[in-house]
């Protein structure tokens, strides 16, 4: 049965994937829709009082204009957090956030990251969660969304569009209706929307129980679809309140899923080569549906040793999980929030098996296998040229990507967003280990991954924990913060670059020996790029972590 419904949760999602997608393609070529009745008259005032004029930017102006907005809301969040202890909507008396540790927070919310070093009914006041936490949750994804529709539209020899229409039109005509929507459904589930203080119970020992409550309902819907992934509570949809049963816990997969794999769709319709996007939507799914076997078979193995004890193990490891959804709703939920960016958790992914760890983390670090909103999309074009470039080299051609020569210029571009985000993972890493001992719960394999999922979620914008670390320290906050923030708008600005270039050349008309891009043979080509050039750069890495402590379990 378990299999069963996996299969349906992944066909459902199938199934929303191509309307998704058009209908974006619609949303961002300013065709009409059916949204525009209900969205258009809001626009126009924000438009007027912005001051925003609907002028093409370059994509100076373009990356210009995200980081430099970026920046604000990143320090007007800052102030909340400072100040959350003496401002209103506070019932329950939380006091203001510690210096390092809202540097961190408000850099992650704004990079769609949400990394959590604060359990969220303790350390925020519901002024927090909704004017900061919310706030981002909404802009973040809009950002980035924004980026990948002007990417697109780059490759595609338009102009890139103007970085407020975009944002504005990406919480408008997708964010704020669909996750208005399911709000309303994840109330009638169960979660809690409320603005009254935490609850007093009486416990059947007599004794007394605060019970943290807020305005989750609403907090979930935008954490799933912007595949932002922050929780309300400590232990994410791993709490009751926030992920009610298996209803809440099917609709919350298929929102981390459905930008991420409508993306696709929008670009072959944007392009004017729908085949190529849907090559690329069967490759990545191939990815997805691999490392989720992967996972699915360790975790129902059970853990060696224990197994060796002679311990019945029908059920798999049970180790972290919710006895609510079972081992295999526990592996789906971690391959979809890791392969979309959102970082969402309703398992602890410390306790998952070797290999099972090994997964999520080869999921951030490839960061294509769909991707978020947005930013991981970008990464899988990047891969696809890449794949376009190495077979022109085999060739002896000059590689061309819908028309567009890709040359020098591009691939050093593409080059140096490719060093980056190793570097990222694994210098912060081998700085941790070398200082931060005494804050990695786990000696030997165990301990060396907890360091490299932290900074590999954060580099990767994921933001799930793997948890065991003592993070809430100024190094872990500073840190993770510098990475995120770089992870984050390096790439943005070098693949708008990327996209600008190509913008501005002339098209190539196809021949007999131009290499197709809509076939069998690219997506093969370009799942061989995106494997090998993860594998030599993480391997090592990976080999010294996950892969050693499962060879040291075998029997």
């Amino acid at each position: 049965m378990s299999l069963i419904a996996i299969a349906i949760t992944l066909l459902l999602a199938l199934l929303l994937a191509r309307p998704t997608g058009l209908y974006i393609a619609q949303a961002f070529n300013y065709e009409r829709t059916w949204l525009d009745r209900w969205f258009g008259w809001l626009e126009k005032p924000i438009y007027v009082i912005g001051g925003i004029r609907k002028d093409n930017h370059t994509w100076k102006q373009y990356a210009l204009a995200v980081v430099l907005s970026n920046a604000l809301m990143i320090l007007l969040v800052y102030l909340i957090f400072r100040f959350q202890g003496v401002l209103p909507l506070n019932p329950s008396g939380i006091a203001s956030m510690e210096p390092t540790l809202a540097f961190n927070t408000a850099i992650s919310f704004m990079t769609n990251t949400n990394l959590q070093h604060y359990s969220g009914e303790s350390g925020l006041s519901y002024l927090s969660q909704m004017f900061g936490i919310v706030f981002m949750m909404f802009t973040a994804p809009a950002s980035a969304f924004a980026v990948a529709i002007a990417f697109m539209r780059g490759l595609s020899g338009k102009s890139l569009g103007n970085f407020w229409v975009d944002m504005i039109r990406s919480i408008t005509r997708i964010l704020l209706p669909i996750s208005f929507v399911l709000a309303l459904v994840f109330v009638a589930l169960g979660v809690p929307q409320t603005l009254e203080p935490t609850a007093l119970a009486t416990t059947l020992e007599g004794a007394k129980q605060e019970i943290a409550r807020g305005p989750v309902a609403s907090f979930l819907s935008i954490k799933e679809l912007g595949n932002n992934g922050g929780g309300f509570f400590g232990v994410n949809s791993a709490h009751p309140f926030e992920n009610p049963g298996g209803i809440s816990n099917l609709l919350q997969i298929l929102l981390m899923l459905l930008l991420g794999t409508s993306l696709p769709f929008t670009y072959g319709k944007m392009v004017g080569n729908k085949k190529q996007g849907r090559v690329l939507f069967v490759s990545m799914a191939m990815m997805f549906i691999v490392f989720l076997g992967i996972s699915l078979v360790s975790e129902n193995a059970g853990n060696p040793v224990i197994n060796n004890l002679g311990i019945q193990h029908q059920q798999g490891s049970m180790e972290g999980k919710e006895v609510r959804f079972g081992v295999a709703q526990s592996s789906l939920y971690s391959v979809v929030t890791t392969a979309s960016e959102t970082g969402a958790v309703n398992t602890m992914h410390d306790t998952l098996t070797p290999i099972g760890g090994l997964i999520t983390i080869g999921n951030m670090m490839l960061n294509t296998v769909f991707g978020g909103v947005g930013a991981g999309f970008i990464n899988v074009l990047m891969y696809a040229m890449i794949a376009v470039f190495l077979s022109g080299l085999m060739v002896g051609r000059t590689p061309e990507f819908l028309g567009k020569k890709i040359e020098g210029k591009e691939m050093k571009l593409i080059a140096i967003t490719l060093i980056i985000n190793p570097l990222l993972i694994l210098l912060p890493t081998a700085l941790a280990l070398f200082t931060q001992v005494d804050t990695i719960s786990n000696p030997g394999f165990h301990g060396l991954t907890q360091a490299l999922y932290e900074f590999t979620s954060s580099a990767a914008n994921n933001g799930s924990g793997f948890e065991g670390l003592g993070d809430a320290t100024p190094f872990w906050n500073i840190s993770t913060g510098i990475v995120m923030f770089v992870g984050r708008y390096f790439s943005i600005i070098t693949m708008l670059a990327v996209a600008g270039s190509l913008a501005v050349k002339k098209s190539v008309p196809e021949t007999a020996g131009t290499f197709r891009t809509d076939n069998a043979l690219f997506g093969t080509v370009f799942l061989g790029a995106v494997l090998i050039v993860g594998a030599l750069t993480f391997f090592p890495a990976l080999a010294l972590g996950p892969i050693a402590e499962f060879l040291t379990l075998k029997p």
